[in-house]
């Protein structure tokens, strides 16, 4: 992975979190700046995975492990999915 050095303005009280040394904490970090896209759709899990380095699945196994969703469905959207599978099975949709 080729990396580029970047300058940004942040708030002061923020530089002590960017100085990162640890390995687990720049993947993180990384992550969390693909984030946004992935939500917004500009990007894809795989493409931000590919993007800072890693396997798409561990991109997924790493956001679950900090609280993010990989499927992004209310529990009614959830419930309408299951009920479409049982009609399609033939069982009953309570």
């Amino acid at each position: 992975m080729t990396t580029r050095k970047v300058e940004i303005d942040i708030p002061e009280a923020i530089v002590q979190y960017t100085v990162l040394l640890d390995k687990e904490a720049l993947l993180k970090r990384n992550a969390m700046l693909v984030y946004p896209y992935i939500q917004d759709g500009s990007i894809s899990h795989g493409k931000a995975a590919e993007m800072i380095g890693i396997g798409k699945m561990d991109l997924i196994v790493l956001y679950g492990k900090m609280g993010l969703p990989y499927f992004d469905e209310s529990d009614e959207e959830l419930e309408d999915d299951i009920d479409a599978i049982k009609s399609i099975r033939g069982e009953m949709v309570c």
